[in-house]
C-alpha cells in the first residue's frame, strides 16, 4: 500500500478513521473482488494520506458488495462530508453478435452503485444515490471515462515539482510519483496517478449542517465498492472547485537567495497551496517602468531576488504553506496582507480581453512582427494562443516564442488576441534591422478592446536589392519558420533536416522542390522557406546543403554518436555530399564555422564550399566570433574566396531567427527568389550582421569581386557606407589581408566615408563594424565578404596559415585511417582518394611556393629526406 499525500492538509478538514471489517490484504484475497483488483491491492492508498489538501487515514477499508455496512463516528458538525473511494470493474456482456445494448460504457455511466446514508444524532437520516462515473469512478479507468462530480485523487502539478514521489511536510518537498517522458514534459502539468489504483474523491454537501451526523450506512446496490476514506469539513463552497489562475506577489520573501542560477523548482518546494496547486513561482522580474519608452529592446530586467511571483489556482478557502511554517489564506489576499514579515499583495488579473494590432506607418496594413507585452509586476503577458511560460530547452517549444533569458517575447502575424489587466502595460515591438523598435506604456481600462500600434521603416536596403537570409534553422515547421521569418524581417529561412541518434528531424518537410511562400505556393514571394538538410560527421565536421532539388542526399549523418547512430560506419565525407548538393543545383555552406573543424578543409580547397557560416547561437550580443574570422582569414590568406553567411542553428525557444543574418544583394534589378538569392550568395555580394547594415565597394567593384592589377600593383580606394537602427555603431575597421589597416569611429546611427589603399602584393579587403549598448561590451557587428585584387606575379599564400590547413587535411585520413568505423573496403579506398586529392592540391601549391614543412607519418614522402 502507499502512503501519498500530494501537498499540505488544510485545516478545514479533519479525517474521520473508518473502521471496515478486512484489511487490504485480505481484501486482495475476498472472493468477489475482480482478478484486476486483486493484482491492484498493493498500489492502494493507505495510512495518513492528502488527496486535493484533503487528509485522509485510511486504515481498513469498507467492502460494499452484498451487505450493509453501518458504522458510528464521534457526534460531528460539518457542512462537507467527503469520501475516498472506488469501484471495482463491472464487465459489459455482449450479444452472439459481440455487440453490446444498453450501452454505458466500461465505466457504466449512471448506474446505480449504492447508498451512503447519513445518521444524525436525532434518528434522522440523509440518503445519497451514488452512480457509477457520477460520484465514483472506477479503481482502473478506462480514458475518457472520468467523473462528473468527482476527481480522482492526486491533483494536478506543475512539472517543475521534483522530489520523492510524495509531500514531505518536514522536507517541504513535492514530486511525481512516475517519471514524464520527453513530449507529455512539454505540457508543464500533469494529472498524475499510479495507474494501478485510482480512488476517486467525492464531496457530500450535508443538507442539515446544523445537525450532528453520528454514524454512517453504506448500502450497495449493484457491483463492489471500496470506501478507503472519509474527512469533514466547513469551508464555503464545494472543496474540489477551484477558480481561475490567478497571481499574487511575495514580498520580503527569505528563502529565495541571491544566486541568479536559482531552480524554479526549490521556490515550489517552499510555496504550497492545500486545496489547489501552484502553478509557477519565480523571482519577481524588474524592467524600468518610468524609462520603459526610452530604453532599448531585448533588455534583460533585473531581478528582485527577495520577491515571488506565484502564479496558481485555488479553492477561495485554500492557504499559502510557506518555507518556515508561514500560513496564509487566500480570503484574506484582496489587498496587502503580512504573515511572519511576508508580505502577500494580489496581482491584478488579466481578464481584460484585447485585440491587438501592429500595423504599418501610412498603409494600416497588418505586419508579422516579435511582440512582448508585461503588467506591473513585471508578468509575461502571452496572446490567448501563446505558451504563457515558453519552455526554452533543446527541441521542447512548439509555440512560435522567444525565451531571451528572462526576457520573453512571441510571434505574431499583425493581430492577436490577448488578456491584459487593468492599469498600466508595457509592449515592445521589433522587426528586424531597418525598422525602429517600439516600446509603449498603454493603460488599460474596461472600455479597451482594441489596441493598434504603428511601426516605421528606417533603413530601405531591401529597396536597394538586399534580401535576409538565415541559413541555418532546425525542427520548426515551415509554416512557423514563415512566421518567425517575417515578424524578424527574415526574407529567406533555411530550414535544415537532419538526424539526431535516431531522431530524425524535418524529413517529412523536405520533397527537393517546394519553396514555401513564392506566388506559386500561395505566398507573397516576400519571405520564403526552402527545407535542405545539415549533413553531419561528429569529427570530420558539418555540412549545410540548401535549396538543391530532387532527391534528399542521405545518409543525413554517418560515423555513429553522437549524431549518426551507433555503429553506423564512416562512409561519406562532407565534400562528397557537398558535390551530390552542387550536381542537384544547391548551395553549400559549412555551418556555425570552423565547427567541427577539420574536414571542412578540404572541401574549401577542392571549391566545393559556396560559403562559410557565422553563428550566433542564443546570444544576442556575442556579436560575430573573433575565432571564426579568424579561421575564415586563413583561406582567404591563401587565395580561396570564400564569401560570409550567417545562420542562427535555432534548435530551441532561446534562439531567434536572424539574431545574426546574412544580406546578400540581388543586382541588375533581377526579382527576388530563393535561385536569385543563391545566385547572389554564390557572386559573394553578401555581408553578417548582427544589426547594422553596411556596403563597400573597391574601385566600384562590390563585395565578392575579384579583379587584377599589374605587377606593378596600384592604389585603390574603399568606399562604404553603414547605418543601424538597432544597436549604436562604434568604430569600423579596414581589413587587408586579415589584418587592421585602418580604424575610425563611427557616427552611432549613420555614416560613411573611405580610405585609398596601396596594394603591391595580392590582397583581399573587407571592412568590420564594431557595436555597442551601453550595457554590453563592443562586439564586432558586421563583416563583409572580401574582395580579392590579384596581382601579376604576385600569389596569395600564407605559408603558415597554409600549413595549418594542410595539418586539419592530414587529420582527416588520419581519423577515417583509424578510429572511425570502417566502410567497406571500396568506400573507404574512394573516401581516402577524395581526401589525397585535396591534400596533393595544398601540398603541391605549397612546394611550388618552396615551402618545407613537415609532415605526420602517414603523408611523409621523398621530397623532404
Amino acid at each position: 500500500m502507499t502512503i501519498y499525500r500530494d501537498g499540505p492538509a488544510s485545516p478545514l478538514f479533519r479525517p474521520v478513521t473508518l473502521e471496515g471489517s478486512l484489511s487490504f490484504e485480505e481484501l486482495a484475497l475476498h472472493k468477489d473482488v475482480s482478478a484486476e483488483l486483486a493484482q491492484a491491492v498493493p498500489f492502494a492508498h493507505s495510512g495518513a494520506c492528502v488527496a486535493w489538501g484533503i487528509p485522509f487515514e485510511i486504515e481498513r477499508p469498507i467492502f460494499l458488495h452484498d451487505q450493509r455496512t453501518t458504522i458510528r463516528i464521534a457526534s460531528t458538525l460539518a457542512r462537507w462530508f467527503v469520501f475516498l473511494h472506488a469501484s471495482d470493474i463491472r464487465p459489459l456482456s455482449a450479444d452472439r453478435k459481440g455487440l453490446i445494448s444498453p450501452m454505458r460504457g466500461i465505466g457504466q455511466l449512471g448506474e446505480h452503485a449504492a447508498n451512503y446514508v447519513l445518521i444524525y444524532d436525532d434518528g434522522s437520516e440523509e440518503k445519497v444515490e451514488i452512480r457509477r462515473r457520477h460520484q465514483v469512478g472506477s479503481f482502473l479507468q478506462r480514458w475518457g471515462e472520468q467523473c462528473t462530480e468527482a476527481v480522482p485523487a492526486i491533483k494536478p502539478r506543475s512539472l517543475s515539482f521534483k522530489g520523492s514521489g510524495q509531500w514531505d511536510s518536514k522536507r517541504n518537498t513535492a514530486g511525481l510519483h512516475n517519471p514524464v517522458a520527453w513530449g507529455l514534459r512539454q505540457l508543464q502539468l500533469v494529472f498524475e496517478d499510479n495507474g494501478r489504483w485510482i480512488n476517486s474523491v467525492w464531496a457530500l454537501e450535508n443538507p442539515n449542517p446544523g445537525k450532528a451526523v453520528v454514524g454512517l450506512r453504506f448500502e450497495p446496490v449493484s457491483g463492489s465498492l471500496i470506501v478507503s476514506g472519509l474527512s469533514v469539513g466547513n469551508n464555503r463552497s464545494m472543496p474540489l472547485r477551484w477558480r481561475t489562475r490567478a497571481k499574487v506577489l511575495l514580498r520580503d520573501f527569505p528563502h529565495v537567495g541571491s544566486e541568479p542560477a536559482f531552480e524554479e523548482h526549490t521556490l515550489l518546494d517552499q510555496i504550497q497551496l492545500d486545496l489547489g496547486q501552484v502553478i509557477a513561482a519565480h523571482p519577481r522580474l524588474v524592467y524600468p517602468s518610468e524609462e520603459w519608452e526610452g530604453t532599448r529592446q531585448n533588455l534583460q530586467p533585473n531581478i528582485a531576488f527577495n520577491e515571488v511571483l506565484v502564479e496558481y489556482a485555488a479553492h477561495e478557502d485554500a492557504e499559502f504553506h510557506l518555507a518556515g511554517d508561514i500560513r496564509a489564506a487566500l480570503r484574506n489576499l484582496e489587498s496587502t496582507c503580512s504573515r511572519n514579515g511576508v508580505a502577500l499583495e494580489v496581482v491584478k488579473p488579466a481578464d481584460q480581453r484585447v485585440s491587438l494590432r501592429v500595423v504599418e506607418k501610412g498603409t494600416n496594413t497588418a505586419i508579422p512582427v516579435k511582440l512582448h507585452v508585461h503588467g506591473m509586476m513585471g508578468e509575461y503577458l502571452a496572446p490567448v494562443d501563446r505558451s504563457r511560460n515558453p519552455n526554452p530547452q533543446w527541441f521542447e517549444n512548439y509555440s512560435p516564442d522567444l525565451c531571451h533569458g528572462t526576457h520573453t517575447s512571441t510571434y505574431i502575424s499583425g493581430h492577436t488576441t490577448i488578456d491584459l489587466p487593468l492599469g498600466n502595460v508595457f509592449i515592445e515591438i521589433t522587426k528586424g534591422f531597418e525598422i525602429t523598435p517600439v516600446r509603449k506604456t498603454v493603460e488599460v481600462t474596461r472600455d479597451t478592446t482594441e489596441i493598434t500600434l504603428e511601426i516605421e521603416k528606417a533603413l530601405h536596403w531591401r529597396e536597394q536589392g538586399w534580401v535576409t537570409a538565415d541559413t541555418h534553422v532546425h525542427f520548426l515547421s515551415p509554416a512557423t519558420a514563415m512566421l518567425e521569418g517575417a515578424a524578424e524581417g527574415v526574407n529567406v529561412i533555411n530550414l535544415l533536416a537532419s538526424q539526431w541518434g535516431e531522431l530524425m528531424t524535418n524529413v517529412g518537410d523536405f520533397d527537393g522542390h517546394t519553396t514555401f511562400g513564392t506566388r506559386a505556393a500561395g505566398g507573397t514571394g516576400e519571405y520564403l522557406v526552402r527545407v535542405g538538410t545539415e549533413n553531419r560527421q561528429h569529427v570530420l565536421g558539418h555540412i549545410s546543403l540548401l535549396g538543391y532539388s530532387g532527391n534528399m542526399i542521405t545518409p543525413l549523418c554517418s560515423g555513429g554518436a553522437d549524431e549518426s547512430a551507433i555503429g553506423d560506419p564512416v562512409d561519406v565525407l562532407l565534400t562528397e555530399w557537398a558535390q551530390k548538393c552542387r550536381k542537384q543545383g544547391g548551395l553549400v555552406v559549412l555551418p556555425h564555422f570552423p565547427d567541427p573543424r577539420l574536414e571542412n578543409a578540404a572541401t574549401i580547397v577542392l571549391g566545393e564550399a559556396d560559403a562559410v557560416e557565422m553563428t550566433s547561437y542564443s546570444n544576442l550580443y556575442s556579436g560575430i566570433d573573433a575565432y571564426s574570422l579568424a579561421d575564415w582569414y586563413r583561406y582567404l590568406n591563401n587565395g580561396y574566396l570564400i564569401p560570409a553567411v550567417a545562420g542562427t542553428d535555432k534548435m530551441s525557444a532561446q534562439y531567434a531567427v536572424g539574431t545574426i543574418r546574412t544580406y546578400a544583394k540581388i543586382t541588375d534589378n533581377r526579382e527576388f527568389s530563393y535561385e536569385t538569392w543563391m545566385d547572389a550568395v554564390r557572386a559573394g555580394h553578401t555581408f553578417v550582421t548582427s544589426g547594422p547594415l553596411m556596403d563597400i565597394d573597391v574601385d566600384g567593384k562590390p563585395m565578392g569581386s575579384r579583379f587584377g592589377l599589374s605587377s606593378s600593383g596600384g592604389t585603390v580606394t574603399v568606399s562604404w557606407n553603414a547605418a543601424s537602427v538597432i544597436v549604436p555603431m562604434t568604430r569600423i575597421d579596414l581589413v587587408v589581408n586579415g589584418e587592421v589597416k585602418e580604424s575610425r569611429t563611427l557616427k552611432p546611427w549613420q555614416d560613411a566615408g573611405s580610405w585609398s589603399v596601396r596594394i603591391q602584393k595580392s590582397s583581399w579587403i573587407a571592412l568590420l563594424v564594431r557595436a555597442k549598448y551601453d550595457d554590453k561590451p563592443e562586439m564586432i557587428a558586421t563583416h563583409s565578404s572580401p574582395v580579392m585584387i590579384d596581382v601579376e606575379g604576385s600569389h596569395f599564400f600564407a605559408a603558415a596559415d597554409a600549413l595549418t590547413i594542410l595539418e586539419q587535411i592530414e587529420g582527416s585520413m588520419a581519423y577515417i585511417d583509424t578510429i572511425g568505423t570502417r566502410a567497406e573496403t571500396t568506400r573507404y579506398k574512394e573516401m581516402r582518394l577524395v581526401l589525397q586529392s585535396a591534400y596533393r592540391r595544398l601540398h603541391d601549391q605549397m612546394h611550388q611556393m618552396g615551402y618545407d614543412h613537415p609532415h605526420s607519418v602517414g603523408t611523409h614522402h621523398s621530397e623532404h629526406d
